[in-house]
């Protein structure tokens, strides 16, 4: 099997650089997390193509920080700060919590989730449908992630804390109509 990408945890990665970035803070109200992904995909630029895409991807990590990270506690906040061009989304999200302790687990379970895609092996694959943990309920999967990693072709990585993942996603430029991938 060809090498995948996998969950990390770098304090020092450039990608929680904040500079010229806007910042936003939420309570961690869950039914308030779409409202508040509207708020930060509002300011990204229309020449984005795939912005239904974007939002949802946001949407996901705000409700992860919401909900695994600050387990709903209205009082606990949720720190945005993004950035947005017609070329990238970048943002950093950050939770009270106290942190993604299972990062290695998921990824060897998602590890053995691409082995069983790979070898075809469709019969093991039932055992990686959702990744659980003692604090997952009915709803939770770890499908979000999943799609994470796929969707931020420029990095996702998390804080030496694992409670702040920053995430950039690069698009394609189009110059006179042509797309231009660099």
């Amino acid at each position: 099997m060809e090498e995948y990408k996998q969950l990390r945890s770098d304090e020092n990665d450039p990608l929680f650089d904040k500079t010229n970035m806007m910042y936003k803070v939420f309570p961690s109200d869950y039914r308030q997390i779409r409202y508040f992904t509207l708020l930060i995909v509002q300011s990204a630029p229309l020449e984005i193509k795939e912005i239904n895409l974007l939002e949802q991807q946001i949407s996901e990590v705000i409700k992860n920080a919401v909900k695994h990270g600050n387990n709903c506690d209205i009082n606990k906040k949720v720190h945005i700060w993004y950035s947005f061009s017609p070329v990238h989304a970048h943002l950093i999200i950050q939770d009270e919590g106290e942190g993604f302790k299972d990062l290695e687990k998921w990824n060897e379970f998602n590890r053995q989730r691409l082995q069983c895609l790979y070898t075809q092996d469709y019969e093991k694959l039932a055992n990686y449908v959702s990744f659980r943990t003692q604090k997952s309920d009915d709803q939770d999967g770890g499908n979000a992630l999943f799609a994470a990693l796929e969707y931020w072709n420029g990095g996702f990585v998390f804080n030496g804390k694992r409670n702040a993942v920053a995430m950039l996603k690069k698009f394609p430029q189009k110059r006179h109509g042509v797309q231009i991938d660099e």
